[in-house]
């Protein structure tokens, strides 16, 4: 029902978002006599404002068309590689590589949490620089239809051990944040069942493998709340307007409330900047706003059993950490590892993840020599910082590709 209120909600406020976009065109429009009015820049300013509170904002492309390989410019396109209903693995396929006999393969394994993957593209974008890079570009709930059948944690792990199948004993991946438990999960399965294929590394960036070490808000959630209470207040039906309608979820909407509110003063000082960015005519710190909240406003629907999954093994019982999690029946066993090598990488003010969630990785994998195991703190770095922008770029990436090219080279 709620989801329900919130589309007519939409629907209703459609012709009025409409229109603050037409009128803030009139009040700025140098073509237009209403821009030289007094205080033009002002109205303008707050119908374009109000035209980005109440807009939709659909997933962003990817927008990677080339990059910089070694001294040469390469150009980049996008293949999907496997197609399920759920995900899609898409492949940047690179003109040129670094190595002449080919750059080493890397799965990114996005985030299933909220955002779409693109919200990986600096990250992406980086690692094309160096090698050959695959993503997990996870589909919206609400537009996979109710015949694809549900799709529980268990599924994740499998849509994971089908990627490494797919493309072969020489990959590497890395996971960041959410994914680091599924991804942990399913090369410790491959490990167990002596797979003869078996990823090269593990980069392992800001995951929540066990969530009671430095807790944060996140982590408190979980543990005030019942699996019942997440279970009767979170999930709901997709409405009849799109494919996958009378699926359960947790929409996106409701996701994206939770984000702005664990700091709604920065979002109303970051909103409050663009209006007056506008006002002054600063044109390069309105495109900055517009970039960052197509992409932070961009969200999708999780399917309603992966996230009640997710709530119980990984929030509320701990079963990773306490050795009590089977996937499809099979104890998922970290200790069994032996051929991959494991950075961790963690942020010092990670407000999501906390200090050491991701980095008992490292006693979690027994079997991996300690020679083949390395941990990395990003200093001032927080949630985002450690897989975007400049601290990513800069001091994170240099770790990642030294770790990744060693790993290549000395695992047979």
């Amino acid at each position: 029902m709620l989801y329900t209120l919130h589309e007519m909600g939409k629907q209703g406020m459609a012709p009025f978002v409409a229109l603050s976009t037409w009128w803030s065109q009139l009040f700025s429009s140098p073509f237009s006599p209403y821009s030289y009015i007094p205080n033009a820049r002002q109205i303008s300013a707050g119908f374009d404002l109000l035209y980005r509170l109440g807009k939709d904002y659909e997933k962003p492309a990817w927008g990677i068309s080339e990059v910089t390989v070694g001294d040469t410019t390469a150009q980049v396109t996008e293949e999907v590689t496997i197609n399920r209903p759920f995900c899609r693995l898409v492949h940047f396929k690179r003109s040129a590589t670094k190595n002449p006999n080919g750059d080493p393969i890397v799965i990114v394994v996005a985030p299933l949490s909220g955002h779409h993957a693109t919200l990986l593209r600096d990250t992406v974008q980086t690692m094309l620089q160096s090698f050959d890079v695959y993503v997990t570009d996870w589909v919206d709930a609400r537009m996979v239809p109710l015949s694809a059948g549900p799709f529980h944690l268990d599924d994740y792990v499998q849509y994971i051990i089908d990627f490494i199948h797919a493309l072969g004993p020489n990959t590497h991946i890395m996971s960041v944040c959410q994914p680091t438990v599924p991804v942990l999960g399913a090369v410790s399965l491959m490990a167990s069942n002596n797979d003869p294929i078996q990823v090269k590394s593990m980069v392992m960036m800001g995951g929540p493998l066990d969530a009671r070490k430095s807790p944060t808000s996140v982590n408190g959630l979980a543990n005030e709340k019942s699996y019942t209470w997440f279970e009767t207040k979170l999930i709901h039906r997709v409405p009849s307007r799109y494919p996958g309608h009378d699926r359960l979820v947790y929409p996106g909407f409701l996701q994206h409330a939770g984000f702005v509110a664990m700091n709604p003063d920065r979002h109303m000082q970051s909103h409050y900047d663009y209006y007056l960015d506008l006002m002054k005519g600063n044109n390069m710190g309105a495109d900055h706003h517009r970039k960052f909240y197509d992409e932070y406003n961009a969200v999708l629907d999780l399917p309603a059993e992966f996230y009640l999954d997710t709530i119980k093994v990984v929030f509320q019982e701990f079963q990773l950490p306490l050795g009590t999690w089977h996937v499809k029946g099979q104890l998922v066993e970290p200790a069994k590892i032996t051929r991959a090598h494991l950075l961790t990488i963690e942020g010092e003010l990670d407000d999501i993840t906390g200090k050491g969630q991701t980095q008992v990785a490292l006693d979690m994998c027994q079997g991996i020599p300690e020679d083949h195991k390395q941990s990395f703190i990003v200093e001032k770095a927080g949630h985002y910082g450690i897989f975007s922008g400049g601290r990513w770029r800069n001091k994170v990436f240099p770790v990642v590709e030294e770790f990744i090219n060693k790993a290549d080279q000395t695992v047979k």
